[in-house]
């Protein structure tokens, strides 16, 4: 038999993957099941690696401990642009594990300034990506592009460019990713919206959403770059901007970062409580794939708020009925008010079952292990990103309302302002060398 002598494309893309990881600084180990954690622990075959994206105040919570708690995850790598940050975040998790398997020695977590690194390991099923709002377009897509599956906090998008990327990059590439809307997960919320929908309250003639308002055009002093932080990777694609450390806090700073409230990087109130709150009225109004059609701003007339009007002739505000962030749901029968601190409907329905003929909504009983679950199963999670780009796009029409001031036509078919080019120019924004041409 004539000898083939061709060679395996597929080992050649193999020495040549494990060629660039070695010249990349990422070495591959396969640690033995005693090491981890003896008898009973789930075999890293069986884990879903993740790698963690921004690692700020929001990584260093809840967003990192609940997964560091399971056998069934094993988070291997953390990336930031400021080093402290960073390296906090890399020794938590080194930590946590080494508490675990009883081996002071291990480290599963490897640290990177650069997010296309981590980006590039094979071995990472996922990423969760808590960094500024003015990354989550870049950096979701290139995951999605590398094969990953994700979570990314919320509001999902800085632009409704960007947001619709990351749904055809999505679906392209058959992932999962699930928004960090978590207030879809928690039962108050699923139980008032399954009431909306299903019309205990009559019909919907009014939604007020009370969140803080539109982002401002904030300059900041210029300060002093600090040594442990890269500022022009900070920045990214937005424009060129002086540091200050309103922007990028210190890691010891008390209270979230002001960035959110800056509009080159983020949408103010919103879209940070808006992406929550404008989220449970997009669910209970069963515009999960669709939005509203008028977006009005206030005019000291018959609009004193910010006004939204759907095809069906449901209105939405916003406005502060004296809840904070909450949600009221006015209909011909009745009110139903919803925050993070109460459930309020009438009393005729504290007890209504909803009726087995009825909508059922999507039940998930937690967020995270909801984003496993879809992984696993290859299936949508509760805020998939369509929803979350949807959501993202009523706060983003109601703040280009804002800067323009004038009434808009929507039409979230098209995801276009009906004859306006100014307002239109403003459903995307330019990005900086080397990010401009990834969306």
């Amino acid at each position: 038999m004539k000898k083939n002598n061709k060679k395996n494309p597929a080992d050649i893309s193999r020495r040549k993957f494990l060629g660039n990881l070695a010249a990349a600084g990422i070495g591959i180990s396969i640690v033995p099941r005693n090491v981890l954690g003896g008898p009973g622990f789930t075999a890293p075959s069986d884990q879903i690696t993740l790698g963690y994206i921004g690692n700020g105040r929001q990584a260093m919570g809840g967003l990192s401990s609940w997964f560091l708690e399971r056998e069934d995850v094993k988070i291997v790598a953390g990336c930031d642009v400021d080093r402290i940050k960073l390296d906090r975040f890399v020794n938590k998790v080194n930590r946590a594990y080494s508490e675990q398997s009883g081996n002071n020695l291990y480290e599963s977590c490897k640290g990177y300034k650069d997010f296309r690194k981590l980006l590039y390991r094979k071995d990472i099923d996922a990423v969760v990506i808590a960094t500024p709002d003015h990354w989550h377009g870049i950096i979701s897509v290139l995951a999605l592009k590398s094969g990953k599956d994700v979570y990314c906090e919320k509001p999902l998008s800085l632009t409704i460019e960007e947001g619709r990327a990351m749904v055809k990059t999505t679906r392209d590439h058959k992932r999962v990713f699930q928004t960090g809307s978590m207030q879809r997960s928690w039962e108050d919320f699923h139980r008032a919206c399954e009431l909306v929908i299903n019309g205990y309250i009559g019909r919907v003639e009014k939604v007020i959403v009370s969140v803080e308002g539109p982002p401002e055009q904030c300059s900041f002093p210029a300060q002093r770059i600090p040594e442990h932080l890269d500022w022009n990777m900070w920045l990214g694609p937005a424009e060129k901007t002086p540091y200050n450390e309103y922007y990028a806090p210190p890691a010891d700073w008390d209270g979230w970062a002001r960035w959110r409230y800056c509009e080159k990087f983020g949408g103010g109130g919103m879209t940070d409580w808006g992406a929550h709150m404008f989220d449970i009225a997009q669910w209970a109004l069963g515009m999960d794939h669709t939005g509203p059609i008028e977006v009005i701003p206030p005019d000291g007339n018959e609009y004193p708020v910010l006004s939204y009007k759907y095809a069906n002739g449901t209105e939405m505000v916003r406005d502060d009925f004296g809840e904070g962030n909450a949600v009221r749901f006015i209909g011909t029968e009745g009110t139903i008010d919803v925050s993070r601190s109460f459930l309020r409907v009438p009393e005729s329905l504290e007890n209504q079952p909803i009726g087995s003929d009825d909508i059922r909504l999507y039940k998930s009983d937690h967020h995270y292990l909801d984003w496993l679950n879809a992984i696993r199963d290859r299936t949508r999670p509760i805020c998939d990103v369509e929803i979350g780009h949807r959501t993202a796009t009523v706060c983003s029409i109601g703040n280009i309302a804002y800067k323009l001031n004038r009434p808009l036509q929507w039409n979230p078919a098209l995801e276009r302002f009906e004859n306006d080019r100014e307002a239109n120019n403003l459903l995307s924004r330019p990005f900086r060398f080397p990010w401009n041409g990834i969306i």
